[in-house]
């Protein structure tokens, strides 16, 4: 009977010490410009100026904004995908019984490109043209 308490003390130490313990994982995505302070929005939410970050739940594709002025406008699909731990069926694991924090960090870096402005002349021009094709039926595809 001392020998069945034993191994059942030994089966339920180990169980409520992995109970006990508040395993998580802290997920942080951080946008990176250069030059820095662009404004970020993250699937149509405002994060900050650039170097920003948040932290997120969910793993798939994020729709990055970046916004500066005397820069062109960048946005920028970058999928995520889950690491091993955040699998089913280990994300349990990872989440609630591993004994300590889990960083999953993800990093976006973009290099911002200047505006240039196309000289007065030939916006001009191209106006005229679109005008008069237009005036003789002409459709044409946009630029």
């Amino acid at each position: 009977m001392a020998h069945f308490r034993r191994i059942r003390i030994a089966l339920l130490l180990p169980a409520i010490i992995m109970l006990a313990s508040n395993g998580c994982v802290r997920r942080r995505m951080t946008v990176r410009t250069n030059p820095p302070g662009a404004v970020v929005s993250v699937d149509n939410q405002v994060i900050g100026t650039t170097p920003a970050a948040t932290s997120f739940v969910y793993y798939g594709t994020r729709e990055f904004r970046i916004e500066k002025d005397g820069y062109r406008t960048e946005t920028i699909r970058k999928r995520f995908n889950p690491p091993w731990y955040q699998l089913p069926g280990l994300d349990f694991v990872s989440e609630t019984l591993w004994p300590g924090e889990i960083r999953d960090e993800r990093i976006v870096d973009v290099e911002l490109v200047p505006k240039t402005l196309e000289p007065a002349d030939n916006v001009v021009e191209r106006a005229d043209s679109l005008r008069t094709q237009s005036r003789m039926g002409i459709v044409t595809a946009p630029r």
